[in-house]
């Protein structure tokens, strides 16, 4: 079981699941300025995502918890983070696979999925620790909804 306190975000939805999981990938940083990380070379990246919304579908859930699991474990989980093209580049800095950019990523993974959702839960925050020691918080800046 991972035991782990997050940073909170604050948001004004009734309510708030959070899925950790982790995952084995490899990556490597495609920059001079990377040093050793311009090499290939793996984590046990250890992931948290926060969801919110004020309405649960039809079974009664927010979000089911395995399927965010599944979304996230099953398409990650022991790959080469960099040959997710779709969602990482080579050339753009904004879109390398730094842990600022796997946050990005799976939420932009994350938040795809939701927008699909008939009761229109959001992605509010992802939490991945890289190592023991260093971690990143991605936050989306949502535009305020007009009731």
């Amino acid at each position: 079981m991972i035991q782990q306190l997050y940073p909170q975000v604050q948001h004004n939805y009734q309510f708030e699941l959070n899925k950790d999981m982790h995952i084995a990938a490899a990556h490597f940083i495609p920059h001079e300025d990377a040093g050793k990380c311009q090499n290939v070379h793996g984590h046990t990246y250890f992931i948290n995502i926060t969801i919110a919304g004020d309405d649960l579908d039809d079974s009664g859930f927010l979000v089911n918890f395995s399927s965010i699991k599944k979304l996230i474990h099953n398409r990650f989980d022991h790959t080469i983070l960099n040959d997710h093209t779709e969602l990482f580049s080579k050339d753009d800095p904004n879109y390398f696979p730094t842990t600022e950019g796997v946050a990005k990523a799976i939420w932009e993974v994350v938040q795809k999925e939701l927008d699909t959702k008939a009761n229109k839960p959001k992605c509010v925050q992802v939490f991945v620790r890289e190592t023991p020691t260093s971690y990143v918080v991605f936050r989306p800046k949502y535009k305020e909804e007009k009731q």
